[in-house]
C-alpha cells in the first residue's frame, strides 16, 4: 500500500458523553494528506495510559455520524485504564473525502488506521510503546491490513466477526452481485481486472498473502451464526496463519450471531486479557 503514513496532529475538540470514569471528545488527525475525525476516551487520573485504536465495522458513509459504533468496546476499555481513539475513516462523518477509496476496496480506512497510532504517539497522555488495535467485521479486515502493513506497530491486536483476509471473498460478497454497487464493481474491476482473469492482482490486496509478515499477537472472535461474516471464512484465516508459522488465539462461540449479544462480555474480557498481557 504506497501510501503516506505520517498520522500526526491529534486535536481535541468539544467534549462531550464523559462519565466518572473517562473523559470522551471529539478528535482530528491528519495523515496521508487528509483530516480524520474520531472520538476519544482518556481515563481521568494520570498518564501515560496504554492505548486502544478502534476500526468499525461498515456503516453507509453517508448515515455514519461521528464515533457512531463500537461503544461497548470503548467504554469497557476505558474503564479498564485504555485511552481509546475510534477512527471515523475518510469518508466518514467529518473526514476529509477521498473519491478513489471505493475502487481502491477502502483499502485507505487501512492508512487512516495505522495513522491513528502513529497521532496517539505523540499524544503526551498516551503511552507510546503500549498500543493495540481492535476491529470488527469490516474492521477486522482492517485488523488484518495494518499488522502485514505495518509489522511491530500494535503490540497486539483483536478482530471480531471479521470479513474475509482473501479481497475476493469480499468482493464477491458485497460488490459484484449487488446491483447498485454494479459502478464500484466496474471500478474496482477498471483497476485490478477480474478476480478470474487476474489473480495475481487480487492476491496483491489480500492480506492473506503477506501473513509471513506479521509479528503482532492477534486474537480473533467468531459466532458460529454469524449471518453476514460466515465463520469459514475465520475457519480459512486461521489455517492460513498457522500455515504462514503464526500463531493465532481463536475463539469460536456456538449460536452466536454476528454482533455476538450474549456472549460480548466473556469475548471482551478475553480481549482485554490478551491486550493487557502483551502490553505489560
Amino acid at each position: 500500500m504506497d501510501r503516506n503514513y505520517d498520522g500526526s496532529g491529534l486535536t481535541l475538540g468539544a467534549e462531550r458523553g464523559s462519565t466518572s470514569a473517562y473523559r470522551q471528545y471529539y478528535a482530528t488527525y491528519r495523515g496521508d494528506g487528509l483530516t480524520i475525525s474520531g472520538r476519544i476516551n482518556i481515563p481521568r487520573g494520570k498518564g501515560p495510559f496504554p492505548a486502544v485504536v478502534l476500526a468499525h465495522g461498515y456503516v453507509d458513509p453517508l448515515e455514519y455520524t461521528n464515533g457512531q459504533t463500537m461503544l461497548r468496546e470503548r467504554d469497557y476499555l476505558a474503564r479498564q485504564g485504555y485511552v481509546t481513539l475510534h477512527v471515523d475513516y475518510r469518508n466518514h462523518a467529518r473526514s476529509s473525502k477521498d473519491p478513489q477509496d471505493e475502487s481502491e476496496l477502502r483499502l485507505g480506512y487501512t492508512v487512516d488506521t495505522i495513522n491513528a497510532a502513529l497521532a496517539l504517539k505523540q499524544e503526551p497522555r498516551v503511552d507510546p510503546d503500549r498500543i493495540a488495535l481492535v476491529g470488527r467485521s469490516m474492521g477486522g479486515g482492517v485488523v488484518y491490513n495494518a499488522l502485514v502493513v505495518r509489522p511491530g506497530l500494535f503490540k497486539a491486536a483483536v478482530a471480531y466477526a471479521p470479513v474475509s483476509s482473501d479481497a475476493v471473498d469480499n468482493f464477491d460478497r458485497w460488490v459484484r452481485p449487488v446491483r447498485s454497487r454494479s459502478k464500484v464493481a466496474d471500478a474496482v474491476i477498471a483497476r485490478l481486472g477480474t478476480p478470474e482473469q487476474q489473480p495475481a492482482n487480487w492476491a496483491a490486496v489480500s492480506p492473506r498473502t503477506f501473513f509471513a509478515r506479521i509479528q503482532d499477537p492477534l486474537m480473533i472472535h467468531h459466532g458460529t451464526a454469524d449471518e453476514e461474516c460466515p465463520i469459514a471464512w475465520s475457519q480459512q484465516t486461521v489455517a492460513a496463519l498457522k500455515a504462514a508459522g503464526k500463531t493465532v488465539s481463536y475463539y469460536v462461540y456456538p449460536g452466536q450471531q454476528h454482533t455476538m449479544t450474549s456472549q460480548w462480555p466473556l469475548s471482551i474480557r478475553r480481549s482485554e486479557a490478551f491486550i493487557a498481557k502483551h502490553l505489560d
